[in-house]
């Protein structure tokens, strides 16, 4: 028999890998990291587009100045204090296996919907790249120092540090688009986006809108989504008939 090596049909197919995340959910931070260290080992890492999409979990939370994230859970939950502290112990534990360091007896409940205007600000400003970083940025400053990201400024300083300047945003131009309303509308169309695909808990990364996994994951759940994803958009096709052995008769 004639053994042809299936080979991907070229050129190969950009997959785009949509995350539903919310500023204020550490899970969202540990599964970022363990997206990021699958996505550094995909052999076709560069033809994956990420896009993080605005999801809210608590959208009631008013607007203005943060309060204890504890006190805020434990009212919102109907827990003990001591029972969410626990819980967020073990989340503390998990992150650090990530290298990250919540703090949460600093950490501050807020409206998380201000914040995701700025990463879609990043996103028309400096592109993906920018997004990372802000989203880094504000993830830190919310976990780990403390930072009230509903006072006033707070987001104009986390795009400072992301590094707007560089693409031509000062904090004046900054402080303008936040305080005009600018990417409200495309916040919005993500959250009517995941109430559409039944999304109702975050980390939630979709590809291509064909396959998904919910969760901070471990980086092999991540490689093998990225790995369907991939053979869906690239499919192995029978190479071109050549010179062949047949039989062991070369």
């Amino acid at each position: 028999m004639t053994l042809d090596t299936p080979t991907f049909a070229a050129p190969p197919r950009t997959v785009t890998v949509e995350v539903w995340s919310d500023v204020a959910c550490p899970w969202c931070y540990v599964g970022k990291r363990r997206f990021a260290a699958a996505l550094r080992r995909f052999a076709h890492r560069d033809h994956v587009d990420v896009v993080w999409r605005s999801y809210q979990l608590s959208p009631e939370t008013p607007a203005g100045p943060g309060r204890p994230e504890i006190d805020a859970l434990a009212e919102l939950k109907g827990l003990p204090r001591d029972h969410v502290e626990q819980m967020f112990a073990q989340v503390a534990a998990l992150g650090a296996a990530e290298g990250l360091r919540f703090d949460f007896a600093r950490t501050l409940a807020f409206n998380t919907f201000d914040a995701h205007r700025l990463l879609h600000l990043a996103r028309a400003a400096g592109g993906p790249a920018l997004v990372d970083t802000t989203m880094e940025a504000l993830f830190s400053a919310h976990f780990e120092q403390g930072v009230d990201l509903g006072a006033d400024g707070a987001l104009v300083a986390i795009a400072a540090r992301a590094g707007f300047a560089a693409h031509g945003w000062d904090d004046a131009r900054i402080a303008d688009a936040l305080a005009t309303g600018d990417g409200g509308d495309t916040v919005r169309d993500d959250l009517a986006t995941a109430a559409s695909l039944g999304v109702t808990g975050v980390p939630f990364f979709v590809v291509d809108r064909r396959y998904a996994v919910s969760g901070a994951q471990p980086p092999e759940v991540f490689a093998q989504l990225l790995e369907a994803g991939w053979r869906e958009a690239n499919p192995l096709v029978p190479a071109p008939a050549g010179e062949v052995c047949t039989d062991g008769s070369c």
